[in-house]
């Protein structure tokens, strides 16, 4: 006894005194899951909100090709068993301290600098890339201006125009009008997003067949295999004065090479095993990108890209839309009919 404290009495304070382990792991781990919630949450808004989204189907209305008859499908069927057109472009936009260091101007006007008709296969088994040469002559049909109004038929006029003069909703417009294919999705994506996304795949390998040395973008490369980071990839994407005849079709060479070895390096990196280079690639991927409002969340681009797990590589055909020379600039071309056509019949 000590100070009227039984020796019962000392077991009983030490026991109230000594830790309870089990209620205090119980209570760092409710914190610990606590704090991953509000992270997984703060990291899904982040993701979500770098998404830029455009209401194309409320902007252009009724006046488009009709939508192919298809079966519905059960909603939560992954893949969907449904074909899609996607018109993807790569702006050229100087909007940002990144994209103008990137694209070499201080200009804030913006074309497309890359246009591609992504045709996926019902049941996702294959896909085909078809490339819109930007110097290719057409009629751009009259789009709502972004300031309000509506823009001018404009005859003779360059492919990527429409994107400067419309945004996604001219450029969705034009390809329409010149295809009769009905485009279910947008997808854009600026200098500055692309590079990122390279960079957070580690890099992406590439075999040129020729020595490139153009200085408009700033790439010099001898023949031969390359692994190139993001901004060096960009410029592989952009070059066209340093190699062949300076035309956009040896570039858009170049372009589907790019695209091939990028699936394969997705492919090849199993980043659902990796959370951080997941989070990496998604970020970039979401940084930068435009999309129409059916594809401008997280949700729904999660959902697609889920229904691609099967396309490999090797099941993506890249080809270019059939041009020959226009008659009335050697400098520009024009659809070659009717092979043109026949491309296009086979995607709707």
């Amino acid at each position: 006894m000590f100070l009227g404290v039984t020796e019962r009495d000392g077991e009983g304070e030490a026991a109230r005194r000594r830790p309870n382990l089990p209620r205090t792991a119980a209570l760092v781990l409710a914190g610990a899951l606590v704090l991953g919630a509000a992270a997984a949450g703060w990291a899904y808004w982040h993701l979500d909100s770098n998404i830029t989204g455009v209401d194309i189907d409320h902007a252009l209305g009724d006046d488009r090709p009709p939508r192919p008859l298809r079966a519905p499908a059960p909603s939560d069927s992954v893949p969907p068993g449904e074909a899609l057109n996607i018109l993807v472009l790569g702006s050229d936009s100087r909007s940002g301290e990144e994209n103008r260091r990137l694209g070499g101007g201080d200009s804030t006007g913006a074309r497309s600098d890359t246009a591609m008709v992504v045709h996926l296969d019902a049941g996702r088994t294959g896909a085909t890339v078809v490339s819109i040469p930007r110097d290719t002559l057409v009629t751009r049909p009259s789009c709502p201006a972004p300031s309000g109004g509506s823009t001018a038929v404009a005859y003779g006029s360059m492919f990527n125009s429409a994107y400067e003069v419309g945004g996604p909703v001219c450029a969705v417009k034009t390809v329409e009008a010149m295809t009769n294919v009905r485009m279910d999705h947008y997808l854009e994506i600026d200098f500055s997003g692309f590079a990122r996304l390279v960079d957070a795949l580690g890099g992406v390998t590439v075999t040129t067949e020729e020595d490139i040395s153009d200085d408009d973008s700033r790439l010099h490369l001898k023949a031969g295999t390359h692994h190139l980071d993001g901004d060096r990839a960009l410029a592989l994407a952009r070059t066209r004065h340093g190699i062949g005849d300076g035309s956009d079709l040896g570039r858009i060479g170049l372009q589907q090479k790019l695209v091939k070895a990028l699936l394969e390096q997705i492919t090849a990196q199993d980043l659902l095993t990796d959370p951080a280079r997941l989070y990496r690639v998604a970020e970039a991927a979401t940084a930068g990108l435009t999309t129409d409002t059916a594809l401008d969340s997280l949700a729904e681009l999660t959902r697609l890209g889920r229904s691609l797990q099967g396309l490999s590589a090797g099941a993506v055909r890249t080809v270019t839309m059939p041009v020959v020379p226009a008659p009335s600039d050697p400098n520009r071309v024009v659809p070659d009919e009717p092979e043109a056509g026949r491309l296009w019949e086979s995607l709707r």
